[in-house]
């Protein structure tokens, strides 16, 4: 870890544009997808950041990749941005942007269940047990049946795919781990988002969005909110993910996974007027508790194994 050549102020910048802008990235897909098709406006998206990640890191000295290479990262493209972010936009038509956000923040507890099922079997620790099962319960507050401190704010059709979304970014991330990939991380991740992008274009022409697509008809807000994704929420932020990856430990990088849906839900709240509930707020507290346990402890032993 090269945590000597970073200044605090660099690590401070960075961590705020994983927490601030990632979080932030809900609201912004909410505006583009309101006059923008969700797969045309999330493949544009990783398309355009995609290319411009793969030029910078070839002009800064990158190696040409492979055709192994090239295959693999479009399979971790697959599932990280057409299965993972592909559900977002997707849902986002009916779920509001803090509680997508919210939803998609049980990505620690699929990354336990995989890890657990699959060879050679980790068996998650008692404190991730009982993360795993405070996360179901406050799923459950979140969209199961009944008044619970106020009307249900989820669609369950949209619950459902955001979990699933969920499990595909899990398991794109195990495939981008364990696969043959650039040594270059910026590298990579250009070639993830130009996979991914393609495919989420492919998906929405065959399901007929550009059919009923109007670029005339495209909103300012969406507009703008495409130009956010594509600049802050892909370039600036996934740059800065890469960079602390080398930079902190696990365990404190991860903590941008708790962090995100609270300030997802609280510009939704603040710009967009989403309502907050009291059902909301109590599930909100759960799966961020949840979430936060599952990593801390994760990350605790993977620090004692290693």
């Amino acid at each position: 870890m090269n945590q000597e050549r970073a200044s605090r102020a660099q690590i401070t910048a960075a961590f705020a544009s994983i927490y601030i802008v990632w979080g932030s990235t809900y609201l912004a897909i909410r505006y583009s997808v309101e006059t923008i098709p969700p797969f045309i406006m999330g493949g544009t998206r990783f398309l355009v950041s995609g290319i411009l990640l793969y030029i910078w890191s070839r002009y800064r000295g990158a190696p040409k990749p492979t055709r192994l290479h090239w295959r693999n990262a479009i399979i971790a493209g697959a599932f990280l941005l057409l299965g993972g972010n592909g559900a977002v936009v997707w849902a986002e038509q009916f779920v509001p942007s803090g509680l997508t956000a919210l939803l998609v923040s049980i990505l620690p507890f699929w990354l336990v269940i995989i890890e657990w099922v699959r060879p050679p079997r980790q068996r998650p620790t008692g404190a991730v047990l009982i993360g795993l099962v405070l996360g179901f319960i406050g799923i459950i507050v979140l969209v199961g049946p009944g008044n619970i401190g106020g009307d249900g704010d989820v669609s369950m059709l949209g619950a459902l795919v955001l979990i699933l979304g969920s499990l595909s970014w899990a398991i794109g991330s195990f495939w981008s781990r364990d696969a043959q990939l650039p040594a270059s991380g910026l590298l990579t991740t250009g070639m993830e988002m130009l996979g991914g992008g393609a495919l989420l274009i492919i998906v929405g022409v065959l399901s007929g969005e550009l059919s009923h697509f109007d670029v005339q008809q495209v909103s300012q807000a969406s507009a703008i909110g495409l130009a956010y994704l594509i600049t802050f929420g892909s370039l600036l932020g996934f740059t800065s993910y890469i960079w602390l990856l080398d930079k902190v430990s696990p365990a404190r990088l991860g903590t941008y996974a708790y962090v995100n849906p609270i300030v997802a839900v609280l510009l939704g709240w603040a710009i967009a007027g989403e309502r907050l509930s009291i059902r909301t707020g109590v599930a909100a507290a759960i799966v961020i508790c949840a979430v936060a346990l599952i990593t801390t402890a994760r990350s605790t032993t993977t620090a004692q194994s290693g």
